[in-house]
């Protein structure tokens, strides 16, 4: 079978082949197919199922490039491939369901539309979980470090404020102590809990610029807390994101689930191998999921080891972990 590809410019070629055309070859070795540009045509040539696979992935990058990603990183290329690989006979879609899971974040701050940073699922379980985000207004993602969790619920919310789709950004986390005593701490409160919401502040601050940060911080368009200091509020027409929630009570998530107004949507993530709540059981996660998991409006995601994106060695400690505790248990 033959499929071609129109390709626009010279310089979308050259995003999309690479560096010395590494992208190109890893396609071609992957999916075993041929790729071979002529003119402005890429003529894909292979078995039937190879070809749509191959295609799909190649109108997925394509628009990716279009939209402002100029670059793909080999380990991104790699996930997306093995994805393509194996999406079965309905790859056709494949791309499809992709592309629907692009979240556009100018690179400039909110409200510009040039120099856009797209950020994407990188795995079958980010997907799922970016979709379930999009229409659930409840969403709980489990699942170990380096899964994404936080940082595309957070891309999430920034392209909800982008679209207008709410008024407001609420980023959390119960403040643990970890084994320190915060009153033994230097500073003011904030200044003992900043430590805490660091990592929200790191991942909101990838994505837009200082300047637009520290504006909407001041006028409360996005507000960074802990999580004690959502009690007795209601709060509408916001995007709410509560990080490491495997470090809350039940008396906690209660608390914090029952905060939900009128237009808003909240995402949850932990990590229930870990907790710094006293005996080491992350409670609040754990009960959500036994007396929830079946309310309609409420999806539970759940990632594994294949959904890591950070440095491979991440993906063997996890797996590592996981086997121990597995031969432990029995």
């Amino acid at each position: 079978m033959e499929k071609s590809i129109r390709l626009g410019t010279h310089q979308e070629a050259g995003a999309l082949f690479g560096l010395h055309d590494e992208n190109i070859k890893a396609i071609e070795k992957e999916l075993k197919v041929k790729l071979t540009l002529r003119g402005e045509s890429l003529k894909i040539k292979g078995g039937i199922n190879n070809v749509r696979k191959a295609g799909g992935l190649i109108e997925y990058l394509l628009q990716a490039i279009r939209q402002g990603q100029s670059e793909l990183g080999r380990a991104d290329l790699l996930s997306l491939i093995s994805e393509f690989k194996a999406s079965g006979k309905k790859s056709d879609n494949a791309g499809k369901k992709f592309t629907d899971t692009i979240i556009d974040i100018p690179a400039a701050g909110l409200g510009r539309s040039s120099g856009s940073k797209l950020i994407g699922p990188k795995t079958k379980g980010q997907r799922q979980y970016v979709e379930a985000i999009k229409e659930y207004d409840i969403v709980f993602g489990i699942g170990p470090a380096g899964t994404g969790k936080t940082y595309l619920a957070m891309a999430c919310a920034v392209d909800a404020l982008k679209k207008q789709e709410v008024r407001r950004i609420i980023l959390t986390r119960p403040a643990i102590e970890a084994g320190e005593s915060l009153g033994f701490l230097p500073g003011d409160m904030y200044e003992k809990i900043s430590p805490y919401l660091r990592p929200l502040y790191d991942a909101l601050y990838d994505m837009m610029d200082a300047e637009r940060i520290e504006k909407y911080l001041d006028n409360g368009i996005i507000e960074v807390a802990p999580l004690a200091y959502m009690r007795g509020r209601t709060l509408n027409d916001a995007f709410i994101v509560l990080d490491e929630a495997q470090n809350c009570t039940a008396e906690q998530m209660k608390m914090f689930l029952t905060r939900l107004g009128f237009d808003s949507k909240a995402v949850i993530t932990g990590d229930i191998t870990q907790s710094d709540l006293p005996g080491g059981a992350p409670l609040g996660l754990l009960q959500a999921q036994d007396i929830l998991n079946k309310i309609e409006g409420i999806k539970f995601t759940y990632f594994g080891g294949a959904d890591v994106v950070r440095h491979e060695l991440v993906q063997r400690i996890i797996e590592a972990y996981d086997k121990a505790k597995s031969s432990q248990a029995h």
